[in-house]
């Protein structure tokens, strides 16, 4: 474990509880210009869709400032977007011709959780109120405020839209109008908003991708809590997680005053010693995803027990952090790193190599079995006293299963919603030709599929072996090159044995049967062994 991780674990411990009862000084609260609705009623109220809107529109005129729509909603709103740079750029050709690195920062995918959001419309305005140098010099903002602007105007009591959080009173809900959950549509990429902003990544091809959120979990002793990508084929993910986010973690306590620590929760919350676990590795999450992408990603997530003013502080200390960051790395941030066998489509959790001390809030048993604080488990209330308990600590994923590249991979032309997916992704696809190389193709042995309903879809599992094949490809087949920039998206997504590819959400299932072959066939490299 880096020996930031540890130090910065220590000097959580002893700041916390002052840093909780003092609001933190940023840029934001001395800055000229118009003022976010969180901001004019005292950390009281969250924007509505219509109070972003007005807001960038108060911003326009700003010499450093373009702006757009990634595209519409499922209820056809607009959903806005900023680039921010200096010089001014309007177009992913100019932002290129710069050679800066292009961080993309998005707010409000969950829309309860409503940091990012306002934190956002804070950062554009403070990085544009003065002609004082600062990060819009060295790179290019991409902001997207709302991303779920529908599930942000179903504003509702706190108590039902986001009932372990601590203000605001009235927030939005965590799903699109579609009851889909945004974080967790990126590979199958069914929503609207999905679309439109792989259309964003596609165009722009960010070096940073950043996606803001708030936790609900644990009682525990920091501001912020992050991860890089964590799924073990991204090839920025031990980079971030060892070098990028140890020096995050650092600025954010020395210069903010925030401590902030690995995302996750307590295994056991009586048994802290137990461990401290986080989420998944699978790429449906959007930082995972964008690690696929062969980018850095960061996940933020907001502490949702911390007042609504300390929360919306904490964010844009971490957003100027990261750019600041990005700019002093930048050759190593877009740096495109080679591409190799093996490539791990399954993975498992497994702990860090040392235990660190982590700091957790205690609760206290109160005796019954009432709930007396708001998202405090009934029969304890907080005690505002803190301890830090050593402890395993789950924050990385090794592989279970890898695959190679094949040369190409190549799909049926009956299974056209396979490849306008890909397409969607920004997967090249082509129709086949003459292809050279040894062919494999996939028997299924057995299928598993879900019997619980997820995002309108019960996931599909197979296990099965390969075979060579000797039947030459049809003509009209389509072909995916491994060898373009996607290649390894396009293995995560169409290997029949990934834990998060076409497979998984239904895209083949009419095909899918015991003794039967799977569609998608490899030209070219050994295919996967167990």
């Amino acid at each position: 474990m880096n020996h930031l991780l540890r130090d910065s674990a220590l000097i959580a411990a002893s700041v916390f509880i002052g840093a909780c009862s003092q609001p933190v000084q940023t840029a934001s609260t001395a800055s000229s210009g118009p003022r976010t609705r969180a901001e004019r009623t005292g950390y009281l109220e969250t924007s509505h869709y219509d109070d972003v809107t007005a807001f960038l529109d108060s911003l326009k005129g700003r010499p450093e400032l373009t702006f757009g729509s990634i595209g519409r909603t499922n209820e056809g709103r607009e959903i806005p977007y900023v680039i921010a740079s200096r010089p001014r750029v309007s177009n992913p050709d100019e932002a290129r011709r710069l050679g800066r690195p292009i961080v993309y920062v998005q707010g409000n995918i969950h829309a309860g959780e409503v940091e990012g959001k306002e934190a956002l419309l804070a950062v554009l305005r403070d990085l544009t109120s003065s002609r004082a140098r600062n990060a819009l010099d060295s790179v290019v903002l991409i902001a997207v405020p709302i991303y779920n602007a529908d599930g942000n105007e179903k504003f509702d009591h706190q108590e039902k839209n986001r009932g372990s959080q601590n203000g605001p009173e009235m927030v939005g809900v965590r799903t699109n109008a579609q009851n889909l959950d945004l974080n967790r549509d990126y590979m199958k990429a069914e929503a609207p908003e999905t679309r439109a902003s792989l259309a964003m990544f596609n165009a722009w091809d960010p070096d940073v991708f950043v996606d803001l959120h708030t936790t609900d979990g644990s009682y525990h002793g920091y501001a912020l809590t992050y991860a890089p990508p964590l799924n073990p084929a991204a090839p920025f993910a031990v980079w971030a997680r060892d070098s990028l986010m140890p020096v995050l973690r650092e600025r954010m306590q020395l210069r903010h005053g925030f401590p902030t620590f690995d995302y996750g929760d307590f295994i056991d919350n009586d048994t802290l010693s137990k461990g401290w676990v986080t989420f998944d590795s699978r790429p449906r999450f959007g930082t995972n995803y964008y690690g696929l992408r062969n980018k850095v990603a960061i996940l933020s997530e907001a502490y949702s027990h911390d007042p609504f003013e300390r929360r919306v502080k904490s964010t844009y200390a971490f957003v100027q952090e990261i750019l600041s960051v990005a700019a002093e790395k930048r050759d190593r941030i877009m740096q495109r790193p080679a591409l190799g066998a093996p490539i791990p489509i399954r993975s498992e959790m497994v702990a860090a190599p040392e235990q660190v001390g982590v700091v957790a809030e205690i609760l206290e048993r109160t005796g019954d079995s009432t709930r007396t604080q708001p998202g405090v488990p009934k029969g304890r209330r907080r005690s505002g006293r803190f301890v830090t308990v050593k402890m395993p600590v789950f924050e990385r994923f090794k592989p279970t299963l890898v695959s190679s590249f094949p040369a190409y991979y190549v799909i049926p032309q009956a299974d056209t919603q396979a490849v306008r997916v890909l397409r969607l992704h920004g997967i090249t696809v082509t129709q086949s030709s003459e292809l050279t190389g040894d062919r494999y193709a996939f028997v299924i042995d057995s299928t598993v599929v879900s019997q619980r309903l997820f995002q309108g879809h019960r996931e599909m599992r197979l296990a099965g072996h390969w075979r060579k094949e000797s039947k030459p490809v049809e003509s009209g087949s389509f072909m995916v090159d491994t060898s373009q920039p996607l290649g390894l998206l396009a293995v995560y997504m169409l290997e029949p044995q990934s834990d998060d590819g076409l497979v998984t959400w239904n895209y083949f299932d009419s095909e899918l049967k015991p003794g039967g072959v799977f569609p998608v066939s490899r030209v070219g490299g050994r295919p996967p062994t167990p």
